[in-house]
Protein backbone atom coordinates (compact mmCIF):
# COMPACT_ATOMS: atom_id res chain seq x y z
CA UNK A 1 0.00 0.00 0.00
CA UNK A 2 1.30 3.46 -0.79
CA UNK A 3 1.57 6.22 1.73
CA UNK A 4 -0.63 9.29 0.86
CA UNK A 5 1.49 12.57 -0.87
CA UNK A 6 1.46 15.66 1.04
CA UNK A 7 -1.70 17.75 2.06
CA UNK A 8 -2.27 20.65 -0.24
CA UNK A 9 -1.52 22.68 2.88
CA UNK A 10 1.85 21.12 3.71
CA UNK A 11 2.74 21.77 -0.34
CA UNK A 12 2.18 25.23 0.36
CA UNK A 13 4.14 25.66 3.47
CA UNK A 14 6.96 23.99 2.01
CA UNK A 15 6.59 26.07 -1.31
CA UNK A 16 6.42 28.91 1.20
CA UNK A 17 9.62 28.43 3.20
CA UNK A 18 11.26 27.97 -0.27
CA UNK A 19 10.43 30.74 -1.55
CA UNK A 20 11.93 32.39 1.03
CA UNK A 21 15.46 30.55 1.63
CA UNK A 22 15.80 30.88 -2.46
CA UNK A 23 15.05 34.77 -2.17
CA UNK A 24 17.21 35.08 0.81
CA UNK A 25 20.55 36.84 0.59
CA UNK A 26 23.39 34.25 0.40
CA UNK A 27 25.24 36.02 3.96
CA UNK A 28 21.71 35.92 5.81
CA UNK A 29 21.90 32.32 5.37
CA UNK A 30 25.69 32.18 6.32
CA UNK A 31 24.97 34.16 9.53
CA UNK A 32 21.49 31.71 9.99
CA UNK A 33 23.98 28.50 9.17
CA UNK A 34 26.95 30.07 11.47
CA UNK A 35 24.28 30.40 14.62
CA UNK A 36 22.89 27.30 14.12
CA UNK A 37 24.47 25.07 17.14
CA UNK A 38 24.75 21.63 16.89
CA UNK A 39 25.12 21.41 13.26
CA UNK A 40 24.13 18.02 12.05
CA UNK A 41 26.37 16.25 9.65
CA UNK A 42 26.24 17.81 5.37
CA UNK A 43 26.58 15.15 3.23
CA UNK A 44 25.95 16.09 -0.78
CA UNK A 45 23.92 14.17 -2.53
CA UNK A 46 23.72 16.04 -5.90
CA UNK A 47 25.52 19.08 -6.76
CA UNK A 48 25.65 22.10 -5.98
CA UNK A 49 25.74 22.60 -9.85
CA UNK A 50 24.31 25.61 -11.97
CA UNK A 51 22.79 24.93 -15.08
CA UNK A 52 20.45 26.37 -17.73
CA UNK A 53 16.24 26.30 -17.50
CA UNK A 54 14.18 27.39 -20.43
CA UNK A 55 11.86 29.79 -19.51
CA UNK A 56 7.92 29.78 -21.00
CA UNK A 57 5.83 32.06 -21.21
CA UNK A 58 2.01 32.60 -22.51
CA UNK A 59 0.29 35.36 -24.41
CA UNK A 60 -2.31 37.09 -22.69
CA UNK A 61 -1.82 34.67 -19.77
CA UNK A 62 -3.87 32.26 -21.17
CA UNK A 63 -3.13 31.95 -24.45
CA UNK A 64 -0.67 30.01 -26.98
CA UNK A 65 2.72 29.01 -25.08
CA UNK A 66 6.44 30.39 -26.00
CA UNK A 67 9.76 29.92 -25.20
CA UNK A 68 10.84 33.50 -23.18
CA UNK A 69 14.27 32.42 -22.63
CA UNK A 70 16.80 30.85 -20.40
CA UNK A 71 17.61 30.96 -16.86
CA UNK A 72 20.78 30.07 -14.75
CA UNK A 73 19.36 28.00 -11.73
CA UNK A 74 21.37 26.48 -9.50
CA UNK A 75 20.15 23.31 -7.56
CA UNK A 76 21.48 21.15 -4.32
CA UNK A 77 20.06 18.28 -2.16
CA UNK A 78 21.89 17.35 0.81
CA UNK A 79 21.23 14.72 3.55
CA UNK A 80 21.78 15.51 6.94
CA UNK A 81 23.11 13.16 9.73
CA UNK A 82 23.83 13.29 13.21
CA UNK A 83 22.69 15.94 16.35
CA UNK A 84 19.32 16.55 17.37
CA UNK A 85 17.72 15.44 13.84
CA UNK A 86 15.20 12.53 15.05
CA UNK A 87 16.32 11.03 11.74
CA UNK A 88 18.56 11.34 8.70
CA UNK A 89 16.36 14.28 6.94
CA UNK A 90 17.10 14.71 2.86
CA UNK A 91 16.63 18.74 1.94
CA UNK A 92 16.38 19.97 -1.85
CA UNK A 93 17.25 23.90 -3.12
CA UNK A 94 16.33 25.44 -6.61
CA UNK A 95 17.58 29.15 -6.71
CA UNK A 96 18.12 31.29 -9.58
CA UNK A 97 21.69 32.22 -10.68
CA UNK A 98 24.61 30.50 -10.34
CA UNK A 99 25.71 31.06 -6.38
CA UNK A 100 26.28 27.28 -5.19
CA UNK A 101 26.59 28.28 -1.74
CA UNK A 102 23.02 29.56 -1.56
CA UNK A 103 21.80 26.68 -2.66
CA UNK A 104 23.69 24.02 -0.57
CA UNK A 105 22.26 26.67 2.39
CA UNK A 106 18.80 26.58 1.26
CA UNK A 107 18.86 22.71 0.97
CA UNK A 108 20.71 22.52 4.31
CA UNK A 109 17.60 24.35 5.76
CA UNK A 110 14.75 22.67 3.90
CA UNK A 111 16.39 19.52 5.56
CA UNK A 112 15.96 21.02 8.64
CA UNK A 113 12.98 21.96 7.83
CA UNK A 114 11.34 18.15 6.97
CA UNK A 115 12.72 17.11 10.27
CA UNK A 116 10.00 17.35 12.84
CA UNK A 117 12.25 17.95 15.48
CA UNK A 118 14.03 20.80 14.34
CA UNK A 119 10.94 22.76 12.06
CA UNK A 120 9.76 24.99 14.36
CA UNK A 121 12.92 26.26 15.73
CA UNK A 122 13.68 26.58 11.78
CA UNK A 123 11.27 28.21 11.03
CA UNK A 124 11.47 30.80 14.35
CA UNK A 125 14.86 31.20 13.69
CA UNK A 126 15.55 31.33 10.14
CA UNK A 127 12.55 31.64 7.54
CA UNK A 128 10.22 33.92 9.66
CA UNK A 129 12.98 36.28 10.23
CA UNK A 130 14.00 36.00 6.56
CA UNK A 131 9.94 36.31 5.58
CA UNK A 132 9.86 39.77 7.59
CA UNK A 133 13.02 41.37 5.91
CA UNK A 134 11.60 40.36 2.47
CA UNK A 135 8.30 41.90 3.65
CA UNK A 136 9.97 44.89 4.50
CA UNK A 137 12.49 45.04 1.62
CA UNK A 138 9.34 44.44 -0.80
CA UNK A 139 7.78 47.56 0.76
CA UNK A 140 10.11 49.67 0.94
CA UNK A 141 10.75 48.85 -3.10
CA UNK A 142 6.59 48.98 -3.51
CA UNK A 143 7.13 52.55 -1.94
CA UNK A 144 9.71 53.74 -4.07
CA UNK A 145 8.18 53.10 -7.04
CA UNK A 146 4.70 54.99 -6.08
CA UNK A 147 7.26 58.07 -6.09
CA UNK A 148 7.49 57.66 -9.88
CA UNK A 149 4.01 57.02 -10.61
CA UNK A 150 2.30 59.86 -12.77
CA UNK A 151 -1.35 60.52 -12.03
CA UNK A 152 -2.37 61.45 -16.19
CA UNK A 153 -5.57 63.05 -15.16
CA UNK A 154 -4.06 64.90 -12.93
CA UNK A 155 -1.92 66.33 -15.31
CA UNK A 156 -4.09 66.56 -18.46
CA UNK A 157 -6.37 68.78 -14.97
CA UNK A 158 -3.61 71.43 -15.06
CA UNK A 159 -3.69 72.55 -19.02
CA UNK A 160 -7.27 73.42 -18.59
Amino acid sequence: MTQPGPTSRQTQLRQSWMRTLAMASRPALERAWAHWAPQPAVELIRGPQAGLVMVRSRIDAGGARFNLGEATVTRATVRLHGGPLSADSVGSAYVLGADLEHARLAAIFDGLLADEGQHDRAMANVVVPLQLAQTQRDAARRAEARTTQVDFFTVAREHE
